[in-house]
């Protein structure tokens, strides 16, 4: 890990964010949208927005969607079932399906997607957050390449965070009274580095269509949002979403490159292809994705980095790295350096034990923001643990790499059983240089 903080406090190195669903989870608000340690989520999570927003569907629309989650399968979400409403809306006509014809099922998407504006479009709270913090980061040091953030939210939290640090960056679109789209200006790199780049994977809350092309509304409708089963269709082949799947693949081919994943679930297939292309094809680009939950219950973030070496999964009790799974291993702490892994490795509970944070949205802000610091003495925001140097064990082999961390470290289980620990092997967190 000192070698990742080293890369974040430097300007030198080609560097992206892959931002999913799981970053505006972290944020606790009241009712009033003011931070609380007791509060609600910022924004729900997919499971809790499918809820929601079926909850709000009333008459023939309610019966029709609820029919339609009952027939996609226990693992289905709003966005496959706004996908399915899609299909239905072009494929029936005038033959009913669970009661509505092609024109209800258009009338069904329009309310899928008010819903899902009204649940995703909260304000970013107006107190210092992991937002802010990253945008502190992202902004606070020249930088020889633009930082790139890819996400597949479609909420306008990262543009308000921006624009009250008052820090510049480009999303694709251009022009004063009715932004539009140019995908022209999204495949070169043509602007300074400091304006640093936001791409609305999904859509975003505020686009619509305007004749053949896309424009920024300013207001927070959900018009134009693409979800993963139907980004395997027509959807991508057609602005704007071509061209930005086109610039992360662009970007992921681009040599010396380090991409860190926060709060993506790897279960967006369409996503999830594209980073095992490029990864195949650029050896010289690195992922790092940073997963909130235990290795077992992160299967597909771990299926793909199995099958490709230059992709790590750290999650809370062990990692993927260079192909092998394992659990971690707290080694000896070098002198000076309780306060650092505290920064990566605590509790997140009293009553639980320590393990590694940085797969919450709110921590890794927080690490990004302190790379450049000397002193790590701090409260984390929203908590009253204390922090206290976990407990560690010396590694059995004493391996050390070029790719070494002095004090964390996994051990070695066999690539098909990511939490089955071998005592007897050490291998070390991948140097990010």
């Amino acid at each position: 890990m000192s070698d990742l903080r080293f890369v974040l406090s430097q300007g030198r190195k080609r560097i992206g964010l892959l931002v999913g669903a799981g970053a505006p989870v972290s944020i606790l608000v009241d009712k009033n949208n003011r931070l609380s340690s007791t509060g609600a989520p910022l924004i729900p999570n997919v499971d809790a927005l499918t809820i929601q927003v079926l909850d709000t569907l009333t008459g023939a629309n309610a019966k029709a969607a609820d029919a339609l989650y009952k027939e996609l399968g226990k693992e289905t979400n709003i966005e496959s079932i706004l996908s399915r409403v899609r299909l239905l809306e072009r494929a029936i006509g005038s033959t009913p399906v669970h009661g509505l014809d092609s024109g209800g099922y258009a009338a069904l998407a329009q309310a899928i997607c008010a819903a899902i504006g009204k649940i995703v479009g909260p304000s970013l709270p107006t107190e210092r957050n992991s937002y802010h913090e990253l945008i502190a980061w992202v902004s606070g040091t020249m930088r020889n390449h633009a930082i790139e953030i890819f996400t597949t939210n479609y909420d306008l939290l990262f543009e308000e965070a921006f624009e009250r640090a008052r820090a510049p960056y480009f999303d694709g679109f251009t022009g004063g009274k009715s932004p539009f789209f140019d995908p022209v200006t999204v495949a070169g790199n043509d602007l300074p580095s400091r304006w640093s780049r936001l791409w609305k994977l999904h859509g975003s809350l505020g686009w619509t269509l305007d004749g053949n092309s896309i424009v920024r509304s300013g207001g927070r409708n959900a018009n134009e949002l693409v979800y993963p089963d139907y980004l395997k269709y027509d959807q991508t082949q057609r602005q704007p979403y071509a061209a930005l799947f086109e610039r992360l693949k662009t970007f992921l081919l681009t040599p010396d490159t380090l991409l860190l994943s926060i709060g993506f679930s790897f279960r967006d297939a369409h996503v999830s292809a594209i980073l095992d292309e490029a990864l195949a094809m650029n050896s010289n680009t690195a992922v790092i994705a940073f997963q909130y939950q235990n290795l077992a219950a992160e299967e597909s973030a771990c299926r793909l980095a199995l099958d490709r070496p230059n992709i790590s999964v750290y999650a809370a009790d062990g990692a993927v790295i260079s192909g092998v799974a394992g659990k971690w291993l707290p080694g000896e702490l070098p002198k000076n350096w309780a306060e650092i892994r505290s920064s990566f490795w605590n509790l997140r509970a009293p009553d639980k034990p320590a393990c590694f944070i940085l797969g919450d949205f709110q921590k890794f802000a927080r690490f990004c923001a302190l790379a450049q610091a000397t002193d790590l003495a701090y409260s984390p925001p929203n908590s009253s643990v204390s922090v206290e140097p976990e407990p560690h064990s010396e590694s059995a082999s004493g391996m050390e790499t070029p790719a070494s961390t002095p004090d964390l470290s996994v051990a070695v289980s066999t690539p098909t059983e990511p939490t089955a620990a071998n005592d007897g092997t050490d291998l070390h967190a991948p140097e990010a240089r």
